[in-house]
């Protein structure tokens, strides 16, 4: 949820977390609901100065779902694009996609409702 700078994970359609994220200063990621393309546990961004991306679920076009070392700014928009998370929350939401089937898991991107739903 780009509006209140949250993400909500449900799983088996019963909500299991609500974490503070920080999206783009631009308004990305786009808005849509979106299946994990690829996750890479350790990860740089060759765009902006290989800047760590740790526990990355990638899902549009190289938007991606990650921890970040700018946790004073989660729960406001601060990314280029991607969302960022804690890391420890990073290392949780990468380990439950990783445990299953990507095509069981939608990412929906929105300024309502739920962000990540299982």
């Amino acid at each position: 949820n780009k509006s209140s700078q949250r993400v909500a994970v449900i799983v088996d359609g019963a909500p299991r977390h609500n974490w503070a994220i920080s999206s783009g200063l631009a308004g990305g990621p786009p808005s849509g609901t979106y299946r994990p393309e690829r996750l890479e546990r350790k990860w740089y961004s060759r765009k902006y100065d290989w800047s760590p991306m740790p526990h990355a679920i990638f899902f549009h076009h190289g938007y991606a779902i990650h921890g970040t070392n700018s946790i004073s700014r989660l729960g406001r928009r601060a990314s280029h694009g991607c969302v960022r998370l804690h890391p420890q929350h990073a290392a949780i939401l990468f380990d439950l996609v990783q445990s299953r089937p990507r095509s069981g898991t939608r990412i929906v991107i929105s300024d309502f409702g739920v962000m990540a739903r299982r």
